[in-house]
């Protein structure tokens, strides 16, 4: 098969990294050291979300909760509500961005002419960020290195690891039946977006739980032949666990989110290996417009 869309976006991350981090320091809307922070989106914007609102308390920044964007708690109170969305046409994000009333609200789009943007108080736009497939990634890992660095976290070395990353041999790890994703902290967003990304991509059974919680029932499924793969350090054990049921545990001595693009290129692998097209795959459109 012809090199996809998606190996060209997977493959250009570590630049786009570094492009939206420079943004950090000077773009209007993003939250203030102390406010209270709602970080709202879908599908994956919502697993960035997950993981940035970790990343931004750990940091003692404030409060930072996220939500899907139809699950938005519409009467508790927020400093400031930031919505992510790829095209700003999702439709969860547009009706919350139009019911808020007397709370500011910034929206993180690659398309800064979009009707969510027309609705938010501020827009921050990614528009080198933006992709011709419909599954995503760079613009999702771009968003993350945004506020990553906003949160003070250093991109420049992220972006080092997501060089090597694209690297990393993928040893026959597309050939498994199954694959479980694990992550603690932030890194509980990254395994739910690693999961996705290979159902979506390659009509793959995979799942993602907290790593701690594997061992409470999900444990179960685990046998010779399928993946536990950790983003980010694993507890103390879990590896010779999963090891003893005869599954295969995977983890790369990366920074996480730079673990995530080797999840990707294995999506990509497993939905070739299908021989299916992970440019376009089935069911999908690029955004989730409803009547």
């Amino acid at each position: 098969m012809a090199p996809t869309f998606v190996d060209a976006e997977i493959a250009s991350q570590p630049g786009v990294w570094r492009e939206a981090a420079a943004l950090a320091g000077t773009v209007h809307g993003l939250p203030r050291t102390g406010e209270r922070v709602a970080l709202v989106g879908c599908g994956t914007s919502w697993f960035v979300a997950m993981s940035a609102a970790v990343v931004r308390e750990q940091a003692g920044h404030g409060t930072t909760d996220a939500f899907a964007g139809s699950e938005f708690p519409r009467g508790r109170r927020y400093d400031r509500v930031v919505a992510i969305s790829r095209s700003g046409t999702t439709t969860e994000v547009v009706e919350l961005l139009g019911a808020l009333e007397g709370t500011p609200t910034t929206l993180v789009t690659a398309v800064p002419d979009s009707p969510a943007a027309a609705l938010a108080d501020d827009v921050v736009a990614l528009p080198f960020a933006d992709e011709r497939s419909v599954v995503q990634t760079r613009f999702a890992t771009s968003t993350l290195s945004l506020l990553r660095a906003a949160a003070g976290h250093d991109v420049e070395a992220v972006a080092a690891d997501g060089e090597k990353a694209l690297a990393v041999d993928l040893d026959g790890l597309p050939a498994a039946d199954q694959c479980t994703f694990l992550g603690r902290g932030w890194c509980v967003g990254l395994a739910q977006e690693a999961a996705l990304k290979t159902r979506e991509a390659g009509q793959f059974w995979a799942e993602a739980y907290p790593a701690m919680d594997y061992r409470h029932g999900p444990v179960a499924i685990a046998q010779p032949g399928r993946l536990v793969w950790s983003l980010g350090p694993a507890p103390e054990g879990l590896a010779g666990e999963v090891e003893r049921t005869g599954a295969t545990f995977v983890q790369h001595d990366l920074d996480p989110q730079a673990g995530l693009v080797v999840a990707q290129r294995f999506a990509v692998a497993v939905a070739v290996a299908r021989g299916l097209d992970p440019d376009h795959p089935r069911s999908l459109t690029r955004s989730v417009i409803l009547a």
